[in-house]
Order: C-alpha cells, then structure tokens, then sequence
C-alpha cells in the first residue's frame, strides 16, 4: 500500500501536470489561430516517417520505423498449433504492445496496462477488419493444425501517435515476413521445412489518429497535442478508402468533423501508400 507520502506526492505531479496542459493548451489555441501548430506544421501534415533498414530481432519479419519523434519496433514471430475453438479454419493472430519505461517517464514495468491493451486492440482491430492478413490461407489441417503468428511491439521513444506507428510498422514488418513451410508426412505428422513462404497479405490498412482542440482538427498529433486535446480519434482506412475499423479514445466529434477527418485520412493513405511501397522494395532488393 502507497504511504501518506506518496499520496501526497502524486497529487501534487498530477496537479502540476494539470496546471501544465492548461497553460499548453493556452498556447496552443494562440498559435492554431494564427493558422500553424507548435512544431510548425500545418494542420493536417505528418510528421516525417523513417523505416530504418537493418536486423535488430530475431523474428520472422521486423520492422524499424520513426513518426517525427516517436520510434517503434515491431517483430513478427510464427509457430504452429491448433486453431481457436471458434475459427477452426483459420490462422491465428496474436497482438502484443509492450511500452518500455525507457520510452517515457509515464510507462512503468510490469504486465500490460490499459494503454498498451488499447493499442495493441486498436492495431489488432484495423489488420482484422480490413482483412490485411488472410487467416485462411495459414491453415495446415482444417480444425487441427494452423500458422500461429505473434505481434510484438515495442515502444521505443514515445512523442506521441503511437497507435499510428504501431500499425504502419505491423504493416511493414508483416509485409517483409517468412514463414518456414510446413509438409504433412503419410501419418498426418507435421514436419517443418527449410523452405520459407510469405505471410499472405493484402493492400495495406493504415491508422489515422485525430486530435481536437478548442475547436481545431489535427492530424498526427505529438505528445503535447494528445495531452492538451480535448478529443481525440483514430480510424483505419483499407486498401478500398474505406474505413474498416474507428477507436474514439477522448472526448467526442461531431458528424461533419468525422466526415471531414475520413476524407483527409484518405487522401493521406495514398500518399503514404508511396512510402510503404519504396521501403517494401528496397526490402526485397535486399533480401
């Protein structure tokens, strides 16, 4: 049990805090009046992504990538095992995000907490719905046997929009995984092969998180912007432009700034649409 003292104490960071977002906010709302956000973007423009090449997991596919200060890791691990109960004919997809305490003073060691259960959710939610990896096709035996494939994303540096970097870095890393081949002997007895095969994915699902404040939309928020909002949202947009999966995480929009934000949100995928195809090049060219 916390001590007088440490109540005490935390009272006190939270007031401060408090106190802090109010005078952000403050400033804030001076500078989206005059038509441009603290770090000098513009409304609805993202901060510069970088997937950086390289090894650094042991998995079957991985991905390195920064969004303006915000650096996630993401690997793509596979084994194989029965089917759930409730989808005897598909593959499964586990997802996991792990905030490291070295990525913020806010994240703590331990189990998962509510944060990191909503991005793994939010993650999880958009590759489902979009259908991004196709869960039939890494079935061995129908109700037996099928491809487990396990998400694992880390948290590196946290300056805002994770949810965003997590799914493209997923996207990516799924993109680039291999998966070893699995052979049926005449008894049914599986056995794993040297041959690798591709995750079989489709046109990539992206996340879109959106920030209100005052009475100002932003795309791409930093960490500052997420704490002075006073909503915030994030849709996933599929290959079609449509929105397959929406996560109001703050406050509440109205109906005609939610159409504004998919209309935005799907003029952006395109253009990132080039990103993500130049990084999955130079990945396969160095393969």
């Amino acid at each position: 049990m916390c001590s007088w003292k440490e109540k005490l104490w935390e009272g006190v960071k939270l007031y401060e805090e408090s106190i802090g977002s109010s005078l952000m906010k403050e400033y804030m709302l001076k500078e989206l009046k005059n038509g441009k956000r603290v770090d000098g973007r513009s409304f609805y423009e993202m901060r510069e992504i970088e997937v950086r090449p390289g090894s650094y997991t042991k998995s079957c596919g991985e991905a390195w990538l920064s969004l303006g200060g915000t650096k996630v890791l993401v690997g793509v691990s596979a084994d194989i095992g029965e089917p759930f109960p409730d989808t005897p004919e598909k593959g499964v997809m586990v997802s996991n995000v792990e905030l490291l305490p070295l990525a913020s003073p806010s994240f703590e060691p331990g189990p998962p907490d509510e944060n990191s259960i909503e991005l793994a959710r939010i993650v999880d939610r958009a590759l489902r719905s979009s259908k991004y990896v196709d869960l039939d096709k890494l079935v061995i035996v129908p109700g037996k046997l099928v491809y487990l494939l396990f998400l694992d994303m880390y948290v590196l540096d946290h300056k805002g929009n994770l949810a965003d970097a997590l799914t493209l870095a997923t996207v990516i890393a799924l993109a680039k995984s291999k998966i070893p081949k699995v052979s049926l002997s005449s008894d049914g007895t599986p056995a794993v092969m040297n041959e690798q095969i591709s995750v079989p994915v489709s046109d990539p699902v992206m996340n879109f998180t959106f920030v209100k404040i005052g009475d100002y939309i932003l795309l791409d928020p930093n960490l500052d912007e997420e704490i002075a909002s006073d909503a915030m949202i994030t849709m996933a947009i599929d290959g079609q432009g449509r929105i397959c999966s929406i996560q109001l995480r703050k406050g509440f929009f109205r109906d005609v700034e939610i159409k504004k934000m998919y209309e935005i949100a799907r003029e952006k995928r395109k253009e990132l649409m080039s990103v993500l195809e130049e990084v999955l090049r130079v990945g396969q060219e160095t393969a």
